[in-house]
């Protein structure tokens, strides 16, 4: 084996007599390097995008959410909330109202998203800092907060007291319906604030107090439609979650991060995963050209090779010569090109290279993940191409 190494390096870095050899050599270590790092570089522009877009749901998703597991509500006693509070791990919680209504202002409609919240919701998420304009509504009144899409769909501005904004949401009943007005619950409120986090949730919510969302829906003084948990840092969630079931006795479903985004989580897995296999397939491409050079170098080494088999090596030996010559030349072109683009990304990271818009740097991210999963399609790759190019190697092709 260390003969075979020895032999292998001699010739990786050794220059051969035929000029278009080293050319063919030099394109493909060079094919390596740039695949590599191409794909490193890609692979860390998409993490970035997908840390980019799940960051703005954290100003509005908590780390756990209590869901029913039937229905849109539940009932929370005042002995759950003490056993949650005494779940070490478990900082903050809110109790949440949530259900879609009517909003009409100044004659215009929209169908949207209220989510009535106590006064311990800005604990539990950073909604309050997405406000631009105005300010969270006050404790105590019937004051709403809208989203930058809802108010530019509805032209609804701040603390227009001449113009009130009106929700409502059909009441829950049976039987006909004597008129329209009495169809639907109905309040005034005023906006006293709009946030910005981005296109699809300014255009879906509206925050007011949980005591305006339970007079609207009449909800009862214990009755929610979910419970929403922020926890310590580095806490095991998992254990969070199974102390959290017990506590209501598995009869709610407790969600994470991940789970309130399964859509966004998909989408964005399935887009890595399909351009780290369109981008391996351009490796496996340029180690045709490795699988090339070597079988190039193996013809141009042929003297020597015989040499050796009369000396007394094996043709299995003098097939491990070149197996490892490839396979050393694949390791190294992909590990050089993994530190190139470890260098780009720092690079695009430190003095943003590349820009989406004037003021946003597009983001990346290094992961060791993604420099793990670089080189090891290099090296299994690069192995395969080596084994299938040394396989020329034969008993009669050494003693010919």
């Amino acid at each position: 084996m260390h003969f075979s190494l020895y032999i292998a390096k001699r010739y990786l870095f050794s220059r051969s007599s035929n000029n278009a050899i080293n050319i063919m050599t030099l394109i493909a270590a060079l094919g390596i390097i740039i695949t590599s790092a191409a794909l490193y570089i890609v692979l860390s522009g998409f993490s970035g995008l997908k840390d980019y877009s799940l960051e703005f749901s954290s100003f509005v998703d908590p780390d756990l959410k209590i869901v029913p597991q039937q229905g849109k509500s539940f009932l929370v006693s005042n002995d759950n909330l003490l056993a949650i509070n005494k779940i070490k791990g478990v900082t903050s919680y809110s109790k949440i109202i949530e259900e879609s209504v009517i909003v009409e202002f100044d004659g215009k409609r929209q169908i949207v998203t209220l989510k009535g919240v106590d006064d311990n919701y800005n604990q539990v998420t950073q909604i309050d800092t997405m406000i631009f304009y105005g300010k969270w509504f006050s404790k105590g009144s019937n004051q709403v907060v809208t989203g930058l899409g809802i108010s530019n769909n509805l032209s609804i501005g701040i603390f227009d007291y001449a113009k009130a904004i009106s929700i409502s949401v059909p009441k829950p009943g049976k039987g006909q319906i004597s008129s329209v007005k009495s169809a639907f619950n109905t309040i005034s409120t005023n906006n006293s604030g709009i946030f910005d986090i981005n296109e699809e949730l300014n255009n879906e919510y509206i925050f007011s107090s949980l005591e305006t969302a339970k007079h609207l829906l009449n909800y009862k003084d214990n009755q929610v439609s979910s419970l929403e948990i922020k926890l310590d840092k580095g806490t095991d969630e998992t254990l969070i979650k199974e102390a959290i079931l017990t506590v209501f006795n598995n009869t709610v479903d407790v969600k994470d991060r991940s789970q309130l985004n399964d859509a966004l989580y998909k989408m964005l897995n399935t887009e890595n995963i399909a351009v780290y296999l369109i981008f391996t397939l351009v490796i496996i491409i340029a180690l045709f050209n490795v699988i090339g050079a070597l079988i190039m170098m193996i013809l141009d080494k042929k003297a020597s090779v015989t040499t050796l088999f009369n000396l007394g090596t094996t043709a299995k030996d003098i097939r491990k010569i070149f197996f490892l010559q490839g396979s050393l030349m694949t390791v190294l072109g992909g590990f050089i090109g993994l530190i190139l683009g470890v260098v780009i990304v720092f690079l695009q990271q430190q003095f943003s290279l590349i820009m989406i818009t004037p003021s946003l740097p597009y983001p990346v991210a290094m992961k060791l993940f993604n420099f793990l999963i670089v080189l090891a399609t290099i090296i299994i790759l690069g192995v395969l191409a080596s084994k299938l190019a040394s396989r020329r190697i034969t008993k009669n092709f050494v003693n010919s």
